[in-house]
């Protein structure tokens, strides 16, 4: 069952060259609109945060969009999860400084994992979340980094273990077997990193039908996040909701 009282609901937007862009496991990128228009809409539907994955910012060698997060906290009040080119410190300040709320740390992480030491005890661990992309394998799940080009020897069970005596406040889960395949949230991984740690677990990663979310909350998730089934507007964040207040689970409508 979820870890926390009351289940939040997170649509998610990759952003490229300021435009919001969706896939499936992290490839074959199309448009999905203008990220302003999109969070206002998700705003009155009722998110209750909001994620923006810069996807080419690592690959590109530098920090997320700026002018993209300001842009966005102009339009809206919600909380903005960041991510994207966060190596150091003071990325994560720039971030923070623009209007982000959490900032988001992936690749570097791996490479340098006191990074996640450092931004939780200079902005406290609430800002601190570890994006976990995890593949599986015949043996379990490996943390993939740089956009899900690059599968490491990182085991993703041991990893979030890790990563919260590191000082991480909250793990963003996602499935690179499930992205933008709409077949439902990995379940087994979603289970197996939640009764590992205490941290707040973000499932992510392949969400299509109203029920997918409920697994995912029975699975262990506290939160569930999504992109392609809002962009697209086959369900509405409201509608997510009720459904899961109807499976039992409390949610803020």
């Amino acid at each position: 069952m979820a870890k926390l009282l009351t289940v939040r609901v997170i649509p998610c937007l990759d952003v490229r060259d300021g435009r919001v862009v969706k896939g499936t496991r992290f490839q074959n990128l199309r448009d999905s609109g203008d990220p302003v228009e999109l969070v206002s809409r998700y705003a009155e539907e009722g998110a209750d945060e909001v994620t923006i994955l810069d996807v080419s910012a690592t690959l590109e060698g530098r920090l997320a969009s700026l002018r993209t997060i300001e842009a966005v906290r102009r339009a809206v009040r919600l909380p903005i999860l960041v991510g994207g080119g966060v190596r150091a410190v003071d990325d994560a300040r720039r971030l923070l400084e623009s209007g982000a709320d959490k900032v988001g740390v992936n690749s570097a992480a791996i490479k340098c994992p006191d990074l996640i030491s450092e931004i939780s005890g200079q902005f406290g661990a609430q800002c601190a979340v570890v994006a976990v992309d995890a593949k599986r394998t015949p043996d379990g799940w490996r943390v993939l980094i740089n956009a899900g080009s690059i599968q490491t020897d990182v085991d993703a069970i041991e990893w979030a273990a890790l990563v919260q005596n590191l000082g991480a406040g909250e793990i963003l889960l996602t499935s690179w077997d499930r992205d933008g395949t709409g077949e439902g949230f990995d379940l087994d991984l979603t289970e197996a990193v939640s009764s590992k740690i205490s941290l707040p677990v973000i499932a992510s990663g392949g969400a299509s039908r109203p029920t997918d979310f409920s697994d995912a909350v029975r699975a262990g998730a506290s939160a569930v996040l999504a992109a392609s089934v809002f962009h697209e507007g086959r369900y509405t964040i409201g509608e997510v909701k009720r459904s899961l207040r109807n499976d039992g689970f409390e949610v803020r409508l």
